[in-house]
């Protein structure tokens, strides 16, 4: 999958100092792919919001994440497949030095079982034995011995649309693709 193509961060002088330069789209990544954690924001089928944390992989210019068929998350995709994930590095001198990261795009359903063994391996090779995925179908299972055990998981991938940067004495940058 090709990423996607981002402008130039712009600075809202309204949130912060209007002289300051936005951080490299580079950086950004790099904070979106070392996260541990992330939230991600559905919509209910009746209009109401729905955040709940989750782990994920920030790959090829997207954020990937899984949800069980019956999780209210994937009902809400069904439904509205446009989200915002976010996710921070505050740091131990809290909202002086760190950045927060929120994400906008639509949520894409990923079949392809080359995608999904690239991702699995991604979720491994970023939280290990906690997150360890095997590619059944068109579905992420646990792996592990015990079959009637095993969890299944469709796979998200989302594509942005939008990422706002928040951090550096208040200061707020857009990015779009």
């Amino acid at each position: 999958m090709d990423a996607p193509r981002t402008s130039t961060g712009v600075i809202d002088p309204r949130y912060g100092d209007a002289t300051a330069e936005p951080p490299p789209w580079e950086a950004v990544e790099r904070l979106l792919t070392e996260a541990q954690l992330y939230w991600i924001v559905t919509v209910r089928a009746d209009g109401r919001p729905h955040a709940v944390p989750l782990v994920g992989v920030w790959r090829d210019g997207s954020f990937a994440f899984c949800t069980g068929a019956e999780e209210q998350k994937h009902r809400n995709l069904r439904g509205n497949p446009h989200v915002a994930m976010t996710t921070g590095a505050t740091g131990a001198d809290g909202w002086r030095t760190g950045k927060d990261v929120v994400v906008e795009g639509t949520a894409v359903h990923v079949t392809d079982a080359e995608d999904l063994g690239e991702l699995a391996a991604a979720w491994y090779a970023k939280y290990g034995d906690d997150w360890h995925f095997e590619v059944d179908g068109e579905e992420f299972v646990e792996a592990g011995p015990d079959l009637s055990a095993r969890g299944r998981a469709r796979v998200f991938r989302v594509l942005p649309t939008k990422a706002i940067v928040f951090g550096d004495e208040h200061g707020q940058t857009t990015y779009r693709f």
